[in-house]
């Protein structure tokens, strides 16, 4: 599998707060990868950076390089729209829009100018069918999205990010305002979507990580202690402070 995100000595500073420390990483295509580690350890600010989300904060700034299928997106001719069509991001609570929910799906196409009816209700379709969706869903499209319950609202915005579609998919906790059983739904979907999708995910839960992905990387204090097979990370951690941590004996 080839190498589709490419981060290089990524540097992240909050005015002179410095956030992230000489990220260099290298994530598969079709794989999932856990990005886990204590609150303020930087996970959050780093799977932002790959779409260019630290962007709407005035006192960022970044050193380094990412690469996306080997072309930085901090370049200054780079459209951050098509960007984020690209790499698409599913946040920790879910957050439809106050319109149908076949609106919700479609709402990305519109963005980008689609006009055709047919292709928009199959994009549609398709994504909800992808996002476990459909069935639960499929007699009821014109309802508002604010009346499904919240896992199947972050399943919606599931569908929503893959109308218009990506290539690598985002999430930041994407479960952990969700119950138990929403949450098992989010990782079998999760799990059938990196067959068509790259897929990094911040996590607490580090049973959800264990689980989920192929590769996970442990942040501490800014700097990416240690990146490995999930395996290896779990049974078999390189560095003291990981296995400290995955043992729960702080964070």
């Amino acid at each position: 599998m080839k190498n589709i995100i490419e981060t290089k000595d990524v540097n992240v500073f909050y005015d002179t707060n410095h956030v992230l420390k000489d990220i260099t990483m290298d994530i598969k295509e079709h794989s999932v990868t856990a990005f886990i580690g204590p609150s303020g350890c930087g996970k959050s600010t780093f799977i932002r950076c790959l779409n260019r989300m630290n962007d709407y904060i005035e006192s960022f700034s970044m050193k380094g390089q990412v690469l996306i299928d080997g072309k930085d997106i901090y370049k200054k001719k780079v459209r951050v729209e098509e960007l984020r069509q690209k790499v698409g991001m599913v946040f920790q609570k879910p957050n439809p829009f106050p319109k149908s929910i076949f609106e919700n799906v479609a709402y990305g196409l519109h963005i980008q100018g689609e006009t055709d009816k047919q292709l928009i209700a199959e994009r549609v379709e398709k994504s909800l069918h992808r996002s476990a969706l459909w069935k639960e869903v499929k007699d009821i499209l014109h309802k508002s999205a604010l009346s499904l319950s919240g896992g199947q609202q972050q399943r919606l915005c599931i569908a929503r990010t893959l109308a218009v579609k990506p290539s690598v998919i985002l999430m930041d906790e994407p479960a952990s305002a969700l119950d138990p059983i929403s949450t098992a739904k989010i990782e079998e979907l999760i799990l059938e979507l990196k067959q068509h999708y790259t897929i990094v995910i911040v996590t607490h839960n580090m049973q959800q990580a264990s689980r989920i992905s192929d590769r996970t990387a442990f942040f501490y204090m800014g700097d990416l202690i240690e990146y490995d097979k999930t395996k290896d990370i779990f049974t078999n951690p390189k560095k003291k402070e990981t296995e400290n941590y995955i043992s729960g004996r702080f964070g």
